[in-house]
């Protein structure tokens, strides 16, 4: 069996890609039978298996996750791992709009007591 590449998993339908996960690990439980019966010498091939296996599963995963993160978009709330992770400082920041808000004296005083504004000579 030859190397598999994500790249040219990438384009495949999820059918598909499930259909040959199953071929793979018909192809690894094949080996493994192999290696107990002793006739299988190169362990190669089950690296490769393995590998394989771990390509088809990885791309199953991204293009699943990618499809989440569209359908959450426009909702309200979205699910924790979906989030971004940051450290646990960040999560807690105070936010942008939370920062700039004013209380209802300080906008008063803001509206009594504008910045002044001069014109200079040339």
């Amino acid at each position: 069996m030859a190397k598999i590449r994500s790249t040219e998993l990438v384009g495949k339908s999820e059918t598909e890609l499930l259909l040959t996960l199953d071929g793979l690990k018909v192809e690894l439980a094949n080996l493994r039978v192999q290696k107990a019966a002793g006739s299988n010498r190169r362990g190669a091939k089950t690296h490769e298996a393995r590998k394989n296996g771990a390509h088809v599963l990885t791309v199953i995963n991204q293009t699943q996750k990618a499809r989440l993160r569209e359908f959450y978009s426009t909702k309200k709330y979205v699910p924790l791992d979906l989030r971004p992770k940051y450290t646990r400082a960040i999560r807690r920041r105070v936010t942008k709009a939370q920062t700039n808000m004013k209380t209802v004296c300080q906008i008063k005083q803001m509206r009594a007591n504008p910045t002044c504004v001069f014109a200079v000579k040339a």
